[in-house]
């Protein structure tokens, strides 16, 4: 339909649109779903069967083939348990690879009610199991088969408010703050898919690893991100130092830039003389105290203030050289005259950008980093030792500098274009006709389109704007989430934050910005906080935002880390806190967690990767190009993750059967098989080391090692030595 192109009346070309963007989106949802599209059966005592699967299906008939999971229906088939059936006598998992069905499992609910034909077909035990076994993939899978009942809680609470989802390794908060997106989607889908969904990821690893599963369940529209790839134009995947990266993330910075951007509205003591032909024109302090002060009561942000600014100026100016030149009294046009002469002239430009200059976020953020003398008067409240950590000649911007630029951007407001483009003989006053002018024309371009919608009965389906839009020329057409991910104010009807105790105070502040609704999903684990720059509590975190109006739920099942595992990190986390709590596994590995020297990696990284499945060595960020290094030449494949390096970083390590990285670019992810390389190197890199530690402890499905050097520490001190048993020739 689009290969057509532009042909047609307008109500011709917007039906055209609007049916080729509803079956490209239901087309690329089907083929997403294909894989698992049916998954579970409940058999009611007086209702029948149901089957549940990824979307909704109907035949000619409008008979119900499939049920879609996220409908109030299906509930039962992840809440009903024996003491509370709902109704339900079996609830069958099916497994199917491609379009057959390999195997079933049931679950009993109320036994009394199976017939006999029902009890000759009873299946194994529950799918969960099963699943938690299969080896990775290096993707996150959709769980949609196999939430479990607290985990349905959390994916079914109502979509207004902060709800934050608190739980720890394993316990599947990632994938089932995916399935929360999804089920939003469909139960508020009018709501959700005008503002969109915005789901935010620690790095650009996690993303890729997470970004089927959403497409898995239907929903191919919802925009995943880093706070590094926040701001349009700029996509910050270096990292700054830690100790770096906590100052450039403390709420005083805030204060910084603010500071900085009165800097740049400059006042000077001494009057300022300007030779305009052969008249001298003087602009004394009461001129520029009057000018910023009209400025500041405009509440306008510094780029469109400094219109106000300059047209104060330009005005005393103007009154000044009439005076000058003899006229005395002047009307408003001859007034007029004479301030856009003035506006033109080289020195009085030159002059007015020096006193209120355009800035743009970055090149205000350079300049503060590039300048001590700047630094020091608007980071006076920051330590000497904090200012000369933010100092900087150039270089590429990092994830940490990212809020900072929204922050600016936020101060700084937008350069207006027509200003920059006007040429020097263009009149303020023509310039503002020339915007009512184009604000008449798109009113007329909305109301015919509104016109267009309501004759072909399309108002509901499309917007006015968007059919407008389209009208104003053939480009390409842009998804929401394209349309969000370009635009910095974009206000989105839900965001998702993962990982979230990772983000610092400035990081918090764009993405606020960002859902003026404060409908979001925050989930992580404060136990795992490893940032200096992140947040000990949620309360530290969202009661500067919505105090007394956000809620918790807990999740408190291990399904990820078997219990021999879980039982080393629980060690390792009692010295964070001894208060803590791990989360409870649900099945046992078989396979005790072992040390051994370091020397001998290469053959227990071959060894454990001969036995399948993804094997992954987290280090110290100083050895990881080490370590990378002897395992590349030892191991076919192998894929390094380079700590803090800049963009596409760690996207690889994702299908390697082998990958190497440091703790920050493992968070969210799981693997097989984990070796910890010198943990108590990785406890003490950083103030958060010991819940780095833990994070590198808890990755692993299936076994975990540690190999060292250095004494262990007390935590793990009793693990059994293992010794290393060449493999592929090694």
């Amino acid at each position: 339909m689009l290969a057509a192109g532009a042909v047609g009346t307008m109500q011709n070309r917007s039906e055209r649109d609007t049916f080729a963007d509803m079956y490209a989106s239901r087309l690329a949802r089907l083929w997403a779903v294909e894989r698992g599209l049916a998954f579970g059966r409940l058999d009611h005592a007086d209702e029948g069967r149901l089957y549940i699967g990824k979307i909704g299906m109907t035949d000619d008939d409008q008979r119900r083939l499939l049920i879609d999971w996220r409908a109030p229906v299906a509930q039962p088939f992840y809440r009903a348990t024996p003491t509370a059936p709902m109704g339900v006598t079996r609830r069958r998992h099916l497994q199917t690879r491609g379009r057959d069905v390999i195997g079933v499992d049931d679950d009993l609910l109320d036994l009394d009610a199976l017939t006999d034909d029902d009890r000759a077909t009873l299946n194994g035990e529950a799918a969960l199991l099963a699943a938690l076994d299969e080896r990775r993939t290096g993707r996150m899978r959709d769980i949609v088969a196999t939430i479990q009942s607290e985990q349905d809680r959390v994916i079914r609470s109502d979509l207004n408010g902060v709800l934050v989802v608190q739980g720890g390794p394993g316990t599947g908060k990632t994938v089932v703050a995916l399935h929360r997106a999804a089920y939003l989607l469909y139960t508020h889908r009018e709501r959700l898919e005008r503002r969109g969904v915005l789901i935010l990821g620690p790095n650009l690893t996690f993303l890729r690893y997470i970004e089927q599963v959403l497409p898995s369940l239907g929903e191919t529209d919802v925009l995943l991100s880093t706070v590094g790839e926040l701001y349009p134009g700029v996509t910050a995947t270096r990292r700054d130092r830690p100790e770096v990266a906590a100052v450039k993330g403390d709420a005083r910075m805030a204060d910084v830039i603010a500071k900085a951007v009165r800097d740049r509205q400059r006042v000077p003591r001494k009057p300022i003389e300007l030779q305009v032909g052969r008249i001298t024109l003087t602009i004394d302090r009461q001129m520029l105290d009057n000018a910023k002060n009209k400025a500041g009561r405009s509440r306008r942000p510094h780029n469109q203030a400094r219109a106000v600014f300059v047209r104060s100026l330009l005005t005393a100016l103007a009154r000044q050289q009439a005076r000058k030149i003899g006229k005395g009294l002047i009307d408003d046009d001859e007034l007029a005259d004479l301030r856009e002469d003035l506006r033109t002239e080289p020195v009085v430009k030159a002059a007015l950008n020096r006193l209120w200059p355009y800035l743009t976020p970055q090149g205000l953020l350079l300049g503060l980093y590039g300048s001590a003398e700047r630094l020091g008067h608007a980071a006076s409240a920051l330590t000497p030792e904090e200012r000369r950590l933010l100092r900087r000649d150039g270089g590429e911007w990092t994830e940490s500098d990212v809020p900072l630029l929204d922050e600016a951007a936020e101060l700084l407001g937008d350069i207006d274009e027509q200003v920059l483009r006007a040429t020097a003989m263009q009149a303020e006053e023509e310039l503002a006709a020339a915007r009512r002018a184009a604000e008449n024309e798109r009113e007329a371009e909305l109301a015919y389109a509104r016109e267009v919608l309501e004759l072909t009965g399309l108002s509901d389906v499309m917007e006015a704007e968007r059919l407008a839009e389209r009208q104003r020329g053939d480009g390409p057409y842009l998804t929401t989430a394209e349309r969000a991910a370009a635009d910095r104010t974009w206000a989105y009807g839900h965001i998702i934050v993962d990982e979230a105790q990772e983000l610092s105070p400035m990081a918090w502040r764009a993405v606020m910005r960002r859902c003026p609704t404060r409908s979001m999903t925050i989930v992580g684990d404060i136990a795992q906080t490893g940032s200096a720059a992140g947040a000990r509590s949620w309360a530290e975190v969202l009661d500067p935002y919505v105090a007394g109006r956000w809620r918790q739920e807990q999740l408190t099942v291990n399904y990820r880390t078997p219990v021999e595992l879980m039982d080393v990190a629980a060690r390792v986390l009692a010295t964070i806190d001894p208060g803590l709590r791990a989360p409870l596994s649900v099945r046992e590995a078989g396979t005790r967690p072992w040390s051994a020297p370091l020397t001998a990696l290469p053959e227990l990284v071959a060894a454990e990767a001969a036995d399948g499945g993804k094997v992954a060595v987290v280090a110290p960020d100083d050895l990881v190009p080490e370590l990378g290094g002897r395992l590349a030449a030892a191991v076919p494949g192998a894929a390094v993750v380079t700590p803090g390096a800049g963009r596409g970083r760690g996207t690889e390590a994702l299908d390697a059967p082998v990958a190497v990285m440091g703790v920050t670019d493992a968070k969210g992810l799981e693997f097989d098989s984990v070796i910890v390389a010198e943990p108590d190197l990785i406890a003490a890199q950083s103030p958060r080391g010991p819940s780095d530690l833990y994070v590198a402890l808890t990755r692993a499905t299936q076994r975990l090692g540690v190999v060292h050097e250095r004494p262990l520490s007390p935590a793990l001190r009793d693990l059994p030595s293992r010794s290393p048993e060449p493999a592929n020739g090694l």
